[in-house]
């Protein structure tokens, strides 16, 4: 089975649960963890809901489905643990970052600070099967992941949103654009980025979008790359 429904987002999405399609979708991501490697692992399926409850949604970025190498995936759209290499999509986001805000170059992969602070790292498929992306589409996921964009955009204070390439900016019609904001770019993915996603300057475009609703800014620097590592704790 899933695991269960993060807390704060069981009130919204639990519901779901009980619907036939969810069930469907359950037994046929145990079916394939049975006889696959499956990324991420069962229990940071629903990571980023864990990470942004709902009442701390304030930037929404919607990635397709996760990593499907192994290490890579751990339940957080566009990013990668600690000691994963980086990708290329996430060093074109890590260079964006830089160029927009002058912040330092990021230490690593993890957006785990972005997460933490009220940033919504979705992605419409939340289980891929090892080596073959998209392999987990249009089994239940979209209509789960649907009802998570939809329930961001039922806030009353401003959420932005942030669609990267044709995938995502397909999601914006969930989307009501009058209260909340929608940035739309070329994906950053080598074959798109010099295409438009360079220099689109998203991260300071969401802050001026939360800033013109009254809404705090997101602090978008990650742990610089110069900065020392945090230190490991042995167990006594």
């Amino acid at each position: 089975m899933l695991p269960p429904i993060p807390a704060s987002w069981k009130p919204i999405l639990g519901p779901l649960t009980r619907e036939p399609w969810y069930r469907e979708l359950s037994a046929f991501v145990d079916a394939e963890r049975a006889e696959h490697e499956v990324y991420p692992p069962r229990d940071e399926t629903f990571a980023a809901l864990a990470l942004t409850p709902p009442d701390d949604v304030r930037v929404l970025i919607l990635g397709q489905d996760p990593y499907h190498g192994p290490g890579q995936a751990h339940g957080l759209a566009f990013s990668v643990r600690p000691d994963a290499p980086i990708p290329p999509s996430l060093r074109n986001i890590h260079r964006e970052l830089q160029a927009d805000l002058g912040a330092p170059k990021p230490r690593d992969g993890s957006l785990v600070p972005w997460a933490e602070r009220g940033v919504l790292l979705l992605n419409a498929v939340l289980t891929v099967r090892a080596g073959e992306p998209n392999s987990h589409r249009d089994r239940g996921w979209e209509r789960f992941t649907d009802a998570v964009i939809a329930a961001a955009g039922a806030r009353e204070r401003r959420v932005v949103f942030v669609l990267w390439g044709a995938y995502a900016q397909r999601k914006a019609a969930l989307v009501d654009a009058s209260r909340h904001a929608v940035l739309q770019s070329p994906h950053p993915s080598p074959l798109s980025a010099k295409r438009g996603f360079l220099g689109s300057r998203p991260f300071s475009r969401a802050n001026a979008a939360l800033r013109e609703a009254g809404e705090p800014e997101v602090d978008w620097r990650l742990p610089a790359a110069d900065a020392p590592a945090p230190r490991k704790r042995h167990a006594r």
